[in-house]
């Protein structure tokens, strides 16, 4: 029966009410796109929405609502075990500052969760889904992965800590909503201290940009002060250009999220030795066994495309 409370508290989830707004707001983004578009008003740089990747990135996020349920579940069982049994204490949640401290650690949670995504490879196969749309927009924040499994880890310390499952899963949905509104090109740069404590639209947008420059920065949810912290911040100081480092040129769902554990497999399958095998599927993307750095493709920026214009030999790679 306690189990069956635990389930219940957790079904709370702030994502499933916040869909309207997240509906609501598309299609005002939308309209927007539009009604600029049709005013000769549109900001060339700002790419709008696209019918076809907007109906990926909602389908992805529909599976990945699925998907989510089944890992609350099964982390439940564990998290509510830790709780009960091996947690020395049960921190109040009747105080106003329990909540206030939970949404600092549960943001610095994600960090954490957020750049091991980024860094290392078979963990970047299950995110690269969210990175794979060459648009910004409100619909490309549902653009979510199937396979939340690594997150477990990085929740697991809180329930040791006396932080009741409920809370955690309440917080990390608050914190995804909040995450929602850094989706867009419509926002420009916020009010300079708001730029210095949170993770705005224009810190997001760096974070999705494939650029050199804005490769694996901004990793906060909320706050953008562990960026800051910790050596990962990057200023927007031109406009992005989003997606995967090499172009993607599939709305095929199962391939969108699956093909890069294909690559990982083939990777390992062919390579010479233990090292390299590991450095395969635990390395940083693009890795390689000669010396261990990131081989990747190279990206557009404003001082190649100035040097393309001027006639010089062209570089290699997209900007996709």
């Amino acid at each position: 029966m306690e189990f069956v409370t635990y389930l219940w508290e957790t079904a709370q989830n702030p994502i499933l009410y916040a869909l309207p707004v997240f509906a609501a707001c598309i299609a005002i983004e939308v309209a927007f796109f539009w009604w600029d578009t049709k005013n000769d008003q549109r900001d060339a740089v700002q790419k709008g929405y696209s019918a076809l990747d907007t109906r990926t990135s909602i389908s992805m996020g529909a599976v990945a609502l699925q998907f989510q349920v089944v890992f609350k579940i099964l982390s439940l069982v564990v998290f509510a075990f830790l709780y009960e049994t091996v947690a020395p204490w049960h921190l109040p949640t009747d105080n106003v500052w329990f909540w206030v401290g939970l949404v600092v650690v549960v943001d610095f949670a994600w960090y954490c969760n957020h750049r091991f995504g980024h860094e290392v490879r078979i963990a970047w196969a299950a995110h690269q889904a969210h990175h794979s749309s060459e648009y910004f927009n409100f619909g490309t924040a549902l653009r979510q992965k199937w396979n939340p499994w690594f997150e477990f880890f990085f929740w697991l310390p809180l329930p040791l800590l006396g932080v009741p499952p409920y809370a955690i899963y309440l917080v990390f949905g608050f914190n995804l909503v909040y995450q929602f509104f850094s989706h867009t090109e419509r926002v420009g740069k916020l009010w300079r201290p708001i730029e210095l404590v949170l993770n705005t639209p224009s810190h997001h947008r760096v974070h999705h940009g494939s650029d050199d420059i804005y490769l694996d920065k901004n990793y906060g949810g909320i706050f953008i002060v562990w960026d800051r912290l910790f050596g990962t911040f990057q200023e927007e100081v031109f406009t992005p250009s989003y997606g995967l480092t090499w172009k993607v040129e599939t709305y095929n769902l199962l391939e969108l999220q699956y093909g890069e554990y294909a690559r990982i497999a083939r990777d390992v399958r062919t390579a010479q030795g233990l090292r390299a095998k590991l450095g395969y599927a635990f390395g940083p993307p693009g890795w390689n066994p000669v010396d261990g750095r990131p081989q990747l493709p190279a990206r557009n920026d404003p001082a190649r495309q100035l040097q393309d214009a001027r006639g010089a030999k062209s570089l290699s790679g997209t900007g996709s």
